[in-house]
């Protein structure tokens, strides 16, 4: 899914950029459902009135919000893939090692948009689309590079697509959980050691 081509998203002008900054904090940080309009306005230095001028809704900056931390995180990961090695099993690690490095600046409390979930389950919402879109992406990645493993065959490597995202997206949940240390980097291991189980079949 394209955000940007298939969501409604709204033209920002700088007082915009400074909402959506504040609510992003705030949202990422209390939850949605906790922080209301007043309190985004008060932190971004704006009024109501040119919120709602700029957003029209509380529910669109959500789905500015979340769309815009998709639309970094893209950018992030494709950064890391166009550094990695070409070999599929490199790139595969690249992207556990770009989730590390991105948990480590950006998720102090796991994944934006599993923690959006839990708020937004009603796919009528327009944000569920942004979710839903930003995970069905991520699978449709790691099938991609799993396919582009030579020795596997496509159901295989389907499978395989599969469950790295499953690897990937428990260890963004641990992550914010806390449960052990450094879950990303735990979950990249077993990644490789998987890819190295499946190929020496």
């Amino acid at each position: 899914m394209g955000t940007s081509e298939e969501l409604r998203r709204i033209v920002m002008t700088p007082a915009a950029r400074r909402a959506l900054a504040a609510a992003g904090r705030l949202f990422y940080d209390r939850g949605i459902h906790a922080v209301g309009v007043d309190l985004i306005a008060a932190e971004a230095g704006v009024t109501k009135k040119t919120l709602y001028d700029r957003f029209g809704s509380k529910e669109q900056i959500v789905v500015e919000y979340l769309a815009d931390r998709d639309e970094r995180w893209r950018a992030f990961l494709a950064e890391r893939l166009d550094a990695a090695p070409p070999a599929p099993r490199a790139r595969i690690r690249a992207v556990f090692d770009a989730s590390r490095a991105w948990m480590a600046d950006n998720g102090s409390k796991g994944c934006s948009m599993v923690n959006a979930h839990a708020e937004i389950s009603d796919p009528a919402h327009p944000a569920h689309a942004v979710i839903t879109g930003q995970k069905q992406w991520m699978l449709d990645l790691f099938t991609r590079l799993a396919r582009d493993v030579e020795s596997l065959g496509p159901d295989t490597a389907d499978r395989l697509g599969r469950t790295l995202m499953l690897l990937h997206e428990g260890a963004l949940v641990a992550h914010g959980l806390k449960v052990f240390p450094d879950p990303v980097a735990h979950a990249r291991d077993e990644a490789e050691a998987l890819l190295a189980e499946v190929t020496e079949r």
